[in-house]
C-alpha cells in the first residue's frame, strides 16, 4: 500500500485529493498546524475523516516538518498548505511568504539532506503569471507576480525547479488557475457570489457587495484539477504543468450566471464597495493547458458555466437557509 502525505489536508484542494487517493488504495496521511483544533470540514463532508491520520506540523519549523516526513515514510507528498488568500496577503505579506516560501524549502532539505526516494508535488499558481492579457500563459510564460501570495508562490516554484536541477529529486510544480468547489471558505467570493445569489432569491438578503467585478479569470471545477496532481507523480519523470480550462469570464458575468439560475437580473443587486478593491489586481488570467493534454492525458470535463450550477445546487442540497 503506497502511503501519502498531504500537507494542508484541510483545504479544498487537500480534501478531494485524500479522497481521490483512497479510492486509489494509498494510505492517507494529512497535516494541519493543529490537528486536534483544526475542524476538517473538507474531509468530514466528503464522508472520509475517520479513514485519514491526522497530524500537527508546522511548515515554518524544520524540526517539526523532518520528523513528520521521517516518521511516515510516504511515497509520495502534495504541498498543499501555506496562507491561500490573494486578498489576505496584502495584509499579512510575511506570514504568506514564510508559509509558502520557507514551508517548500523545509519540505525539500528534508528529502535532500535525507536522500528520500519521495515524489514531490508543489503547488504553485496562476497569480504568479500576472496578467495574461488577452492571450493566455503556459510552462513558458515569463513570470509577473502582482501580490505578496504570487511572490511567495513564485519563489516556491524556483525553489522546486532548482532542487530539481541540482539534486535531481522527483519534484515538480502544477501552476493551476482557479478552481472552484462547494467546499471553498464563505472568504473566496465566488462562494460569496453563489451563497449571495440564494439568499437574495429567498428574500434573506437584499444585495452582494463586491469590489472589481472587471477582473476576468479561468474558473475550472476542484475535483478534476486534483487529479492532475496525482497524475504529475505517476509521470516517470518530473516536470511542470499548467492545469487550467483555457476559458476565462469576469467576476460580473460569474454573478450574472450565478443570479441567472434563480431568474433574477444582478444588476438589482449588486453593489460597489471599495473597501473590498486590492492594492494591486490582475485584469485578465487564462491558462493553456495543452502540455497537460499531451503528456498527462488530462482534459478538463467542466467549464465555468458548469462550475457555477454545481456550487449552487450543492448549497441548496445542503438547505443554505442563514
Amino acid at each position: 500500500m503506497k502511503k501519502a502525505l498531504i500537507i494542508g489536508i484541510s483545504g479544498q484542494d487537500g480534501s478531494y485529493l485524500a479522497e481521490l487517493l483512497l479510492k486509489k488504495g494509498y494510505k492517507v496521511h494529512g497535516t494541519s498546524r493543529d490537528a486536534d483544533l483544526s475542524n476538517f470540514n473538507g474531509l468530514k463532508k466528503l464522508g472520509i475523516y475517520e479513514r485519514v491520520s491526522l497530524h500537527s506540523m508546522s511548515l515554518i519549523d524544520f524540526r517539526s516538518v523532518m520528523q513528520l516526513i521521517l516518521k511516515i515514510e510516504p511515497d509520495e507528498i502534495y504541498n498543499l498548505a501555506g496562507q491561500s488568500s490573494v486578498g489576505l496577503s496584502f495584509l499579512q505579506p510575511v506570514e504568506t511568504l514564510e508559509s509558502i516560501s520557507i514551508g517548500s524549502l523545509n519540505i525539500l532539505e528534508v528529502i535532500r539532506f535525507h536522500k528520500l526516494p519521495v515524489k514531490f508535488y508543489n503547488a504553485a499558481s496562476s497569480e504568479c503569471f500576472g496578467d495574461t492579457g488577452a492571450g493566455s500563459a503556459n510552462e513558458d510564460t515569463p513570470f509577473r507576480p502582482r501580490s505578496p501570495y504570487a511572490v511567495a508562490k513564485s519563489a516556491a516554484f524556483w525553489q522546486v525547479t532548482n532542487y530539481r536541477e541540482a539534486y535531481d529529486l522527483f519534484a515538480c510544480s502544477g501552476i493551476l488557475f482557479n478552481h472552484e468547489s462547494p467546499l471553498r471558505p464563505n472568504r473566496f467570493v465566488t462562494k460569496k457570489i453563489i451563497n449571495g445569489a440564494i439568499r437574495i432569491s429567498r428574500g434573506i438578503q437584499k444585495e452582494l457587495e463586491l469590489g472589481n467585478v472587471k477582473i476576468k479569470r479561468d474558473w475550472g471545477w476542484a475535483p478534476e484539477y486534483v487529479k492532475a496532481m496525482y497524475m504529475m507523480l505517476q509521470q516517470q519523470s518530473p516536470d511542470d504543468y499548467v492545469i487550467a480550462t483555457g476559458f476565462s469570464i469576469s467576476l460580473e458575468e460569474f454573478a450574472g450566471k450565478a443570479f441567472e439560475y434563480f431568474d433574477l437580473d444582478y444588476r438589482k443587486y449588486l453593489k460597489f464597495s471599495n473597501d473590498l478593491m486590492r492594492p494591486s489586481d490582475i485584469n485578465s488570467s487564462c491558462g493553456d493547458a495543452s502540455k497537460a493534454a499531451a503528456k498527462l492525458n488530462w482534459v478538463p470535463e467542466y467549464k465555468v458555466d458548469d462550475v457555477i450550477k454545481m456550487m449552487i445546487r450543492e448549497e441548496l442540497k445542503n438547505n443554505l437557509d442563514s
